[in-house]
């Protein structure tokens, strides 16, 4: 299907709406609301954008997030004219109801900063269809160290596709594999050693290694 004919036809894509024919209003109403918006919790922004409420949502994902998506688009080939565009597809994708008649965006569980969680989804929207442009690839060598943080991830606030995408930006296939049997399929320290045919010592220092590979990539990413 046509993608802009499935945008017409489809209930929840509003944007056109707002960030096209209505931008003026908003000017106007920006000043008063702004403060109102800033004020709001993540669970609100997302209730409002759940519900279409036209002003929460523009400032939010046309304004406030702006840089972020901004960013991606500039970093991928889309098929999208202007960054306005490749917002409006990233709200269709979170908004759009999936097979068990919930959208995308129904599902985020508050497990970390709705922004962040936007990143995340954006940055797997992008990696699934599109092509990273050349001169923004980043080279991730497995000496890198994150000297500032703890050495911990955190898998659960992420979908499965969205863990895909960050693995598959791993350089050392090692280490992907490493984090993929100990946190996606949930196996033992003692079990993954043995599919990777190390010795336990061996394994918890390419676990830590693994780790900090892990969070480098969110953090090169913008993600952490």
């Amino acid at each position: 299907m046509n993608k802009k004919v499935f945008y017409q036809k489809n209930d929840y894509f509003c944007a056109p709406h707002f960030c096209v024919c209505e931008t003026h209003i908003f000017s106007k109403m920006r000043k008063s609301n702004t403060k109102f918006i800033e004020s709001l919790s993540d669970r609100e922004i997302v209730e409002a954008i759940l519900r279409k409420d036209s002003a929460i949502t523009y400032y939010y994902m046309y304004e406030k997030c702006f840089p972020l998506f901004s960013s991606k688009f500039k970093n991928y080939y889309t098929d999208c004219k202007d960054c306005i565009e490749f917002i409006n597809d990233i709200y269709v994708y979170i908004m759009t109801p999936r097979n068990n008649g919930k959208c995308y965006l129904a599902g985020f569980g508050f497990k970390c900063r709705f922004e962040h969680w936007l990143k995340i989804v954006t940055e797997s929207y992008c990696h699934q269809l599109y092509s990273r442009r050349k001169n923004v690839i980043e080279i991730f060598d497995e000496n890198d160290r994150l000297p500032d943080i703890s050495v911990t991830i955190d898998i659960e606030s992420l979908n499965k596709s969205d863990v895909e995408t960050i693995l598959n930006m791993m350089s050392n296939q090692r280490y992907r594999d490493l984090i993929r049997y100990r946190y996606v399929e949930q196996k033992t320290n003692e079990e993954t050693a043995k599919l990777l045919n190390m010795s336990m010592d061996n394994y918890y220092n390419k676990h830590r290694l693994a780790k900090e590979q892990f969070n480098n990539v969110l953090e090169k990413e913008g993600l952490l």
